[in-house]
């Protein structure tokens, strides 16, 4: 005789084993791209989510995925909507803050729900970034080296008089107007970067802008080469030119270490110094060589002072 306790018993059972057979296969069906597969799955509580791995017993470790699925609504009746995604590292077993450049602050995409097109939607931003560095590493990083040598070297030739002081103007006007453009863009990107602040390279930029800014109102006040005080003034000068110089190059490396561009970018801009220091090397022996033997000239005609040039 049958026990109806029995089968009335099994029910619930047999109805939590198919509706978790159900989710199982419902979470299972879910399809990865590159053919990635995952050996199980569980369908989350809320929101429509569902979380999928593998978990290799060997070394400890589990590869994972995470699905949801949501309905959001499109501002302004528009089908197009900005999509961010992240990836970072993993450190002792936990997940680690990601990176906060190159790729991590460049995976930005405007989605069209209706096309279903994407544009890169850091484009406009990322372009702005690469125009700051490349008016920055022209105008602080090659004109203004090139006019501190123009008006080094050039003017140790007779020949270059007035010529190399027009030069050096125009490169050092030049590099000041890109500067300020770069410097100013570079302003713009860092306040619409909430949260996010580059502390030591935005300082560097504004000491650069300070001290180029009073190299170019200096110039209002420079005595003339038989004032006493010239000397003091082109000391004054010497030192703060140099000193934006060798800021321009450390705070430009800090740019390209932020922006990571590709490869050919920094090799560029390490063989454009290079060239510089090298031509730079090469001027000096040779105006050294053209001041002392116009020196050991003037002595010979009793012209102790002579018309040497001041390195």
């Amino acid at each position: 005789m049958a026990r109806p306790g029995h089968s009335t018993a099994w029910l619930p059972l047999l109805v939590l084993l198919f509706a978790a057979g159900a989710t199982a296969q419902s979470c299972l069906s879910a399809t990865f791209t590159g053919g990635r597969t995952f050996l199980k799955c569980n369908q989350l509580p809320v929101l429509g989510a569902s979380l999928h791995w593998t978990y290799h017993a060997v070394n400890g470790t589990a590869d994972i995925a995470y699905t949801i699925y949501a309905t959001v609504a499109l501002p302004g009746n528009t089908t197009s909507q900005n999509t961010v995604w992240q990836a970072g590292p993993v450190s002792g077993g936990r997940v680690s803050q990601h990176s906060i450049s190159g790729p991590n602050v460049q995976s930005v995409q405007r989605l069209d729900f209706l096309s279903g097109t994407s544009t890169g939607g850091s484009n406009s931003r990322l372009h702005r970034r690469n125009l700051h560095g490349v008016l920055n590493a022209v105008g602080w990083g090659i004109l203004i080296p090139l006019g501190a040598m123009i008006a080094r070297y050039l003017r140790v030739f007779e020949a270059a008089d007035p010529a190399w002081f027009y030069l050096h103007i125009t490169c050092q006007i030049s590099g000041y107007v890109l500067g300020v453009a770069g410097w100013g863009l570079g302003l713009k990107l860092g306040s619409e970067s909430k949260g996010l602040t580059y502390t030591t390279h935005r300082n560097i930029g504004i000491a650069i802008f300070c001290l180029a800014t009073l190299q170019v109102f200096a110039l209002f006040l420079r005595p003339d080469k038989k004032n006493k005080y010239r000397v003091y003034w082109n000391a004054y000068h010497h030192s703060v030119g140099y000193s934006v110089i060798v800021l321009a190059a450390v705070n430009i490396f800090k740019g390209l270490n932020i922006l990571k561009p590709v490869t050919g970018w920094k090799t560029s801009y390490i063989v454009i110094l290079a060239t510089l220091a090298g031509v730079a090397l090469v001027l000096e022996a040779i105006t050294w060589a053209i001041v002392l033997r116009r020196r050991k000239r003037n002595q010979a005609y009793g012209g102790a002072n002579g018309t040497g040039v001041q390195l």
